[in-house]
């Protein structure tokens, strides 16, 4: 292979060496099957590398298809020192440790270690194993055979990590039993602690050239010093944020701080077990634990309605919340006193009264003098109650993450990569700039490499009623039908309420069963989303509906999908507190809250959602949108002007040719506009 130049840093110096690397003839080509160069890769490949041999930040975002994964790691593994890479979610870290990042290191002949490091709840825990072996409190069968799976697979194991395990679903209960939390972890005085899989997974990044991490593992690091990244950053050379949209929404749950009713009764179950377990004639435990718990739950009925989201200030002052919430600190503090006294005579007593002095000590926090103050109006918090169906939570959310993430950003000199195919607004960055504290940053986009004028048609329908009508849903039914017919199948129907995805799934059910349509049904919660994409893959004329998981991260190449119908603009609820907190807060300083941040919040998630639909340079589809709004608002043309540059049209004879015509798509002139073309 051609010397790498490794030393230079100087703007432009390994623009030489990242053309011969993705040229025709270079290396990837024949490490990677399909591999072709293309222009964008190349581009976007050369700016990263310029990024990290000076040493700055930059947002780079690159269309579906430009290959910006190889684009990060082709100068990340030459040239970027000691590397993390964080991703959106676990099954992506997955995928690059697994395949990505062998594939270039092998390409490059690149002699990089790599480790890939997860939340401790991934790993399982000898101590939580042996207990839950010994105690055999299982309630269920599953459980039963999902144990005896795991106690064989920790004996063959060298990561310990749950995803090898594929016998045992990734959401099975017996994983909260027999993985540790942060409150939960005995630390260096577990009997274990030389076996632990967390510790060794976080040594081993320790000495990796390459960490693959996700954003909610670096996050929580950040907040709470808990997952092994606060070691690694200091000797961090190049931080990468792949899906990096995900920030602003992951950074501002890590940088708020929840406290539930859910965790007082799990430190309550953790309190009966260890006390009868080791101090037994120490106290009455099953009374000390059931005020706790009765408060605990007091608290939650302070609200009768089954879903509830309202600021505290939204709250009567004579609602029943207020003296519950103290009655509750009040009980807490009485069973800390407890276990003060027993502390003594296990080590697991002694641990179930830090974690209830923590909890008292968020508690108290929650609603004390100041929580939403600070320092300026951006360090101010929101402080928000949500209510499900059995638990309460008490929320604190930072008004923004700006402030808090640029001062994260502060220190030794680093190279900071932000990357994804959808962080500006019709190539406008400032939204996304704001939200992360990177005004003055560089930011920069490379187009898909995609034919989206020959590939796709956008298509949205006439007639449909306003979207906050009472029979929306069963509008957009009615409109799709005909268009799923015509595609044979082969559609999602991505919904951005959970009642819409149940409606669309009982009138579809009911829609195919009548008209004998053979098209499989798949909706999600009626299984994994990998099961479900796996079954929607192999059906190949199956109509998948869903909801906001299924509107990034799924990638489905080829004819088994070939439409894309989007219920509605995905506006975030009007009655959000932190979302209605943030808009007062910028109509405070003389900005108009709708178009400076419900717009391109809306926009940067539909361009997640349209991104569904072509995934390689031989797909064909329909991205039909359904809200009238996209034409009849004046912000309409704002928003189709972001998207890919389909054709357009609002005719379903043009839908219906776009199907039955396949060999030849039809030219630009031939599908009707959607608006005038002045």
């Amino acid at each position: 292979m051609t010397e790498i130049n490794s030393t230079a840093s100087a703007p432009g110096a390994h623009d030489a060496d990242i053309d011969r690397l993705f040229g025709e003839n270079g290396p990837l080509g024949s490490a990677v099957g399909k591999f072709r160069p293309r222009q964008s890769q190349t581009e976007m490949a050369k700016a990263i590398a310029q990024a990290i041999s000076q040493q700055q930040t930059l947002i780079a975002e690159a269309g579906t298809g430009t290959g910006k994964t190889f684009a990060y790691l082709v100068p990340a593994l030459l040239w970027g020192g000691k590397v993390i890479v964080s991703t959106g979610t676990k099954n992506l870290q997955d995928q690059l440790f697994l395949r990505d990042i062998p594939t270039v290191r092998k390409a490059l002949k690149a002699p990089v270690s790599v480790a890939l490091l997860k939340g401790r709840s991934n790993y399982v825990c000898h101590f939580h194993l042996e207990r839950t072996l010994q105690n055999g409190r299982l309630t269920s069968r599953d459980d039963v055979g999902h144990l005896r799976e795991i106690s064989r697979f920790v004996k063959t194991t060298s990561t310990g990590d749950k995803a090898e395990l594929s016998k045992v679903p990734e959401t099975a209960t017996i994983w909260n039993l027999v993985t540790s939390t942060r409150d939960t972890c005995l630390g260096a005085e577990c009997q274990f602690h030389g076996d632990c899989f967390v510790m060794k997974a976080r040594k081993e990044a320790q000495q990796a050239d390459v960490v693959v991490v996700n954003h909610h593992l670096f996050f929580a690091d950040v907040a709470l010093k808990d997952t092994g990244v606060a070691e690694l950053l200091p000797s961090a050379n190049t931080i990468i944020f792949d899906e990096a949209h995900q920030l602003p929404e992951t950074a501002t749950l890590f940088f708020g701080d929840t406290v539930s009713t859910s965790q007082v009764l799990e430190l309550c179950r953790d309190v009966l077990a260890e006390g009868l377990s080791h101090a037994r004639d120490g106290a009455d435990w099953g009374a000390v634990v059931s005020t706790v718990e009765r408060a605990a739950r007091d608290l939650r009925l302070a609200f009768p309605q089954d879903v509830v989201r309202l600021a505290v200030h939204q709250i009567a002052p004579s609602s029943e919340f207020f003296p519950a919430l103290e009655k509750l600190k009040d009980e807490l503090a009485g069973m800390t006193a407890v276990l003060e006294n027993q502390a003594e005579r296990a080590e697991t007593i002694e641990q179930c009264r830090v974690r209830a002095i923590e909890l008292s000590t968020r508690l108290a926090a929650w609603n004390s003098p100041g929580a939403s103050g600070g320092e300026g109006e951006d360090a101010q918090r929101v402080l928000w109650v949500e209510a499900f169906s059995s638990s309460l939570q008490l929320h604190q959310t930072p008004l923004s993450i700006a402030p808090i993430f640029s001062k994260q950003r502060e220190g030794s000199p680093r190279a900071w990569i932000f990357t994804s195919a959808t962080m500006a607004v019709k190539n406008d960055f400032k939204h996304y700039s704001a939200q992360m504290g990177l005004m003055d940053e560089p930011a920069m986009s490379w187009p898909s490499p995609f034919d989206y004028g020959n590939q796709g048609l956008l298509f949205v329908p006439t007639g449909l009623p306003q979207p906050n009508s009472p029979d929306y849903t069963d509008a957009v039914i009615d409109a799709a039908l005909p268009v799923i017919e015509a595609a044979g199948g082969r559609a999602f129907l991505l919904c951005t309420t959970i009642r819409a995805v149940n409606r669309a799934a009982d009138r579809l059910r009911a829609e195919f069963a009548e008209r004998k349509l053979p098209f499989p049904l798949m909706v999600q919660g009626e299984a994994g989303r990998t099961e479900l994409l796996d079954r929607f893959r192999k059906a190949g004329n199956a109509v998948l509906i869903g909801s906001q998981s299924f509107w990034e991260g799924v990638d489905v190449r080829g004819e088994a999908l070939s439409v894309v119908i989007i219920d509605k603009l995905p506006f975030a609820p009007p009655d959000d507190p932190v979302l209605a907190a943030r808009i007062s807060a910028m109509e405070r300083k003389g900005l108009n809250g709708f178009v400076h941040h419900q717009l391109p919040e809306a926009i940067i998630n539909l361009k997640q959602g349209a991104g569904r639909l072509i995934r390689d340079e031989t797909d064909r589809g329909v991205l039909m949108i359904c809200d009238p709004r996209l034409i009849s608002k004046p912000y309409g043309r704002r928003i189709w002007q972001s998207l890919p540059p389909f054709r357009r049209t609002r005719e379903l004879a043009q839908v219906q040719a776009f199907f039955t015509d396949t060999a030849q798509p039809a030219s630009e002139s031939d599908a009707a506009p959607i608006v005038d073309a002045a």
